[in-house]
C-alpha cells in the first residue's frame, strides 16, 4: 500500500490506510520515525485521562497516524459522540422552534427558549463542529450517514450565523480560521458549498483580512488554502471559480515560502504544521525546498509539542498527510500495535525563580495603561499558571485572575476584573518582554529566572 504523502523518514512497509495518488515516503534515519511514533504514543497517553475534555482534532491526529491503538481510538470516539450528542442531538429546526413543556409557564419558557436560541445563534461552534465532522469522516469502519446529515445542517446554519457578525465587525463572529474549517469540513464530506460562502473567503484572502491585532495569521491562511484546494479538487464549482481558487492557493503558498524564517518555520513552530498541510494537499512538498526545511525544523523541535492539542497539530504532517486526505481514505486492515505512553511529569528543580509580572490594558478600555507591575517569586520549574497563583497569594496587591477550561488547557479569561470576551473580540495575550508572543498556554509555559511576562488585553 502507498505511504502517506511527503514523509520525512521510512515508515512500516504496509501502512494501514490507502490514499489514492499518495507519493512514497522519503527515506531518512530511523530515529525520526521512532521519535514520531513516540509522539503518537504520548498523545495516546494524554487522551487516556478521562478528566480531559475530548478534542476532535486529537481524534483526527490519531486517525491520520501510521499506527493505531484501535480500542483506545474507539473509546475516544465514544466520548466525542457523547459530548456532541448532548449539544446537537436535535435538528436545527427543533432546537430553534419555541415550545412549552407540559405544566410549564409559557412566558417563562419563551424567554428561556429565546435566550438559548440567541446564544446558539450569536456564538456558533463553527470550528469545533467542523473538526468533529472531519473526525467522523475519518472513522473506520464508516459510520452511518444519518446522524451526520443533521450535523452538516448544523454546520451550514453556523456558517450563516457566523457570517452575520461581519455586518457589524467586518469579519465572522468567531474567526476566519473557524469559518475556513467549516467550509473545509463540508467539502471533505462532499457537500455542496454555496458560491457566496466561498467568495467571502476568497475576498478575505485577496484583501489580506486574515491577520489580527496579535500578529501573524499563518494558520488561518493555511486552513483557508486547504478549503480552496478541496473545493477545486472535488469539482463542485464552475471553471471560473475553480481558477480563482487555484490562484488563491498559489498566492498563499508563495507567501508562506517568502515568510519562512531562517529557523525553517512558517510563522512559528506551532503554525508550521498547518502551512505544511498546504504543500502536502497540493502535491508541492517534493518540488518545494521550503517544505523540506520545515520538516527538518519540526523534527528537531518535537519537544515543543507537549500538550494534546499541540501534538495533534503536528502529527498529521509528520505522517505525511493533510486533512484533505480524509476525503480519499479507504478503510483497510490497520496496524494496531501502538501503546499509550504515560506523560512525564516535569522534573522538580531546586530553588526559586523571580518573575516580573506586568498587566497592560490599552485605551480606550483603560485610561491607566499599566495596571500591575510586581516581582513574583515562584518555585523553579513553575508554569506561568503557577506564577499567577503565587501572585494572587502574595498580597497585599490584590492580583486576581480566572481561567476557563478548554480542550487545549486552561484559557486566561479574566485578570484584575477585566474579562476577555468573544463579543468584544478581546483576549489576554501572553508575551515575554519586550514584545514576543508566547506560543504556549498558561499551564505549559515555564518562565525562567529574571524574565518579564506581560499579560496584555488585546483585540483579535
Amino acid at each position: 500500500m502507498p505511504r502517506g504523502k511527503c514523509l520525512g523518514w521510512a515508515w512500516p512497509p504496509h501502512p494501514p490506510l490507502s490514499f489514492p495518488g499518495a507519493l512514497g515516503g522519503v527515506e531518512a534515519p530511523g530515529e525520526a520515525a521512532a521519535a514520531v511514533r513516540a509522539l503518537s504514543a504520548r498523545l495516546l497517553g494524554l487522551v487516556a485521562d478521562p478528566a480531559r475534555d475530548p478534542d476532535p482534532s486529537v481524534y483526527l491526529a490519531l486517525r491520520l497516524a501510521g499506527d493505531h491503538d484501535l480500542r483506545g481510538e474507539k473509546r475516544y470516539l465514544a466520548r466525542l459522540q457523547d459530548a456532541f450528542q448532548h449539544r446537537y442531538g436535535r435538528s436545527v429546526q427543533a432546537a430553534l422552534r419555541p415550545h412549552a413543556a407540559p405544566h410549564s409557564h409559557p412566558q417563562q419558557d419563551a424567554v428561556a427558549t429565546e435566550h438559548t436560541t440567541r446564544a446558539e445563534a450569536e456564538w456558533p461552534e463553527t470550528g469545533r463542529l467542523a473538526l468533529y465532522l472531519l473526525g467522523l469522516r475519518a472513522t473506520c469502519p464508516p459510520l452511518e450517514p444519518g446522524p451526520q446529515r443533521s450535523l452538516v445542517t448544523w454546520l451550514k446554519y453556523y456558517l450563516e450565523e457566523d457570517w452575520a457578525g461581519s455586518r457589524q465587525h467586518g469579519q465572522p463572529l468567531t474567526s476566519y480560521y473557524q469559518y475556513s474549517l467549516g467550509v473545509l469540513a463540508l467539502c471533505v464530506h462532499r457537500k455542496r458549498v454555496r458560491e457566496e460562502v466561498i467568495r467571502r473567503l476568497l475576498a478575505a484572502e485577496h484583501h489580506g483580512r486574515f491577520g489580527h491585532a496579535g500578529g501573524s495569521a499563518m494558520d488561518t491562511e493555511a486552513v483557508a488554502a486547504l478549503a480552496f484546494a478541496c473545493l477545486e479538487r472535488e469539482r463542485t464549482v464552475g471553471a471560473r471559480l475553480a481558477a480563482e481558487l487555484r490562484a488563491a492557493v498559489r498566492r498563499v503558498r508563495r507567501r508562506m515560502v517568502e515568510a519562512q524564517g531562517r529557523d525553517g518555520f512558517f510563522g512559528n513552530v506551532y503554525s508550521t504544521p498547518w502551512a505544511m498541510q498546504v504543500f502536502i494537499a497540493t502535491d508541492a512538498c517534493r518540488m518545494q525546498p521550503a517544505y523540506g526545511r520545515a520538516m527538518a525544523a519540526l523534527l528537531e523541535n518535537l519537544d515543543a509539542f507537549t500538550t494534546a492539542a499541540t501534538a495533534a497539530q503536528a502529527l498529521p504532517v509528520l505522517h505525511g498527510r493533510s486533512y484533505l486526505d480524509i476525503a480519499s481514505m479507504r478503510c483497510r486492515e490497520e496496524l494496531d500495535t501502538l501503546t499509550p505512553l504515560s506523560p512525564e511529569l516535569p522534573p522538580e528543580l531546586p530553588g526559586n525563580v523571580t518573575v516580573r509580572l506586568v498587566v497592560e490594558c490599552p485605551e480606550p478600555w483603560c485610561p491607566q495603561h499599566q495596571l500591575y507591575d510586581r516581582p513574583v517569586p515562584a518555585p523553579a520549574g513553575a508554569s506561568l499558571l503557577d506564577v499567577l497563583r503565587a501572585a494572587a497569594a502574595q498580597g497585599p496587591h490584590n492580583f486576581m485572575f480566572d481561567t476557563q477550561d478548554t480542550p487545549q488547557g486552561p484559557f486566561l479569561s479574566r485578570v484584575l476584573g477585566l474579562e476577555a470576551r468573544q463579543q468584544k473580540r478581546s483576549y489576554w495575550q501572553l508575551l515575554t518582554a519586550p514584545s514576543t508572543s508566547l506560543q504556549m498556554g498558561v499551564a505549559d509555559y515555564r518562565p525562567h529566572d529574571g524574565e518579564t511576562l506581560i499579560l496584555r488585553l488585546s483585540e483579535w
